[in-house]
């Protein structure tokens, strides 16, 4: 039996809401202690010192600093993660002045959207060719405790995943299919992007963020072999167009001799019939401009 323990899974921790309030009526609160300590200031210096003066004196300083302590701005798009000796307490989401008990420590996130562009980074596609990629992707945080305390630094873990995820997608399809039957990524930008999304999104959540929209923005062959794939994308272009121009030019010539013979315009055996048709793939497949040549005596 072996001695190791299966370690148990993380739990993640779960962002709710933080029991905080107003600062305003704490603001308030707090000005009227000041009043209070003002007036007993005035005692003092006016009618010398009292006991109950002085102790009141003390404990309105004291609170007064106690709740002074506690104030804190959340700004638009902003959140407050609490704590208790490292406990932590739930997040406060509601921007303006806002007040929690002194002896709760708070963390601030930003929860607004982040535009991310990546590295460029060298992957090998599908077909092995190494190439060159680069992604554009709007993400933000929506459980700040997940991103807290979760992971070690969460923008860090962001564009870690992000160079994965590109990566992974890089291997997944080829660069291009000059025949137009398979997914590739220079052919398929709405539907690499959705897949790029998809698998950010499923990278990212153990950190409590969700990727709103992302896309590549460089894809190149690699500089090693860029050259040689022109020559072979440009050649592959020449045999396609080549072999459409054959394809058009032999139903072409089909359907003038089924025309010739349909109407029976001329007659023509089968040498004469060869003749003809190597006449017409020749005008017709040329890049040139042919030059006719005239009969004038007998056709025969």
């Amino acid at each position: 039996m072996s001695d190791s323990t299966v370690q148990p899974a993380l739990k993640a921790t779960r962002e709710f809401r933080a029991a905080t309030q107003s600062g305003y009526l704490m603001l308030l609160v707090w000005l009227a202690l000041l009043v209070i300590g003002i007036w007993c200031a005035v005692q003092l210096v006016n009618y010398g010192a009292s006991p109950m003066v002085i102790a009141l004196l003390i404990g309105t300083a004291t609170i007064g600093v106690l709740i002074l302590a506690g104030f804190y701005l959340i700004n638009p798009n902003e959140a407050a993660a609490i704590q208790l000796f490292g406990s932590y307490k739930g997040t406060d989401r509601t921007t303006g002045l806002r007040w929690v008990l002194p002896w709760l420590s708070r963390k601030k996130i930003a929860v607004r959207a982040n535009n991310v562009i990546s590295d460029k980074i060298k992957v090998n596609d599908l077909r092995g060719n190494p190439i060159e990629m680069a992604a554009q992707v709007v993400w933000r945080v929506t459980d700040s405790a997940q991103a807290l305390f979760d992971v070690e630094d969460y923008k860090e873990f962001v564009m870690a995943q992000i160079e994965a995820a590109v990566r992974a997608i890089g291997s997944r399809y080829p660069y291009d299919d000059i025949e137009h039957q398979e997914v590739t990524l220079r052919g398929n930008h709405d539907e690499v992007g959705k897949e790029l999304r998809k698998a950010l999104i499923e990278r990212l959540s153990v950190a409590g963020i969700t990727v709103d929209e992302c896309g590549l923005t460089h894809l190149a062959y690699a500089q090693e072999i860029a050259g040689a794939m022109l020559r072979r994308q440009q050649a592959e272009a020449v045999i396609a167009a080549r072999k459409k121009l054959v394809e058009g030019a032999v139903t072409m010539v089909e359907m003038a001799l089924n025309q010739l013979s349909e109407k029976d315009v001329v007659h023509l055996d089968d040498e004469r019939r060869a003749t003809m048709v190597s006449n017409l793939m020749v005008v017709l497949c040329s890049e040139r401009d042919t030059q006719p040549v005239v009969n004038a005596g007998s056709l025969y």
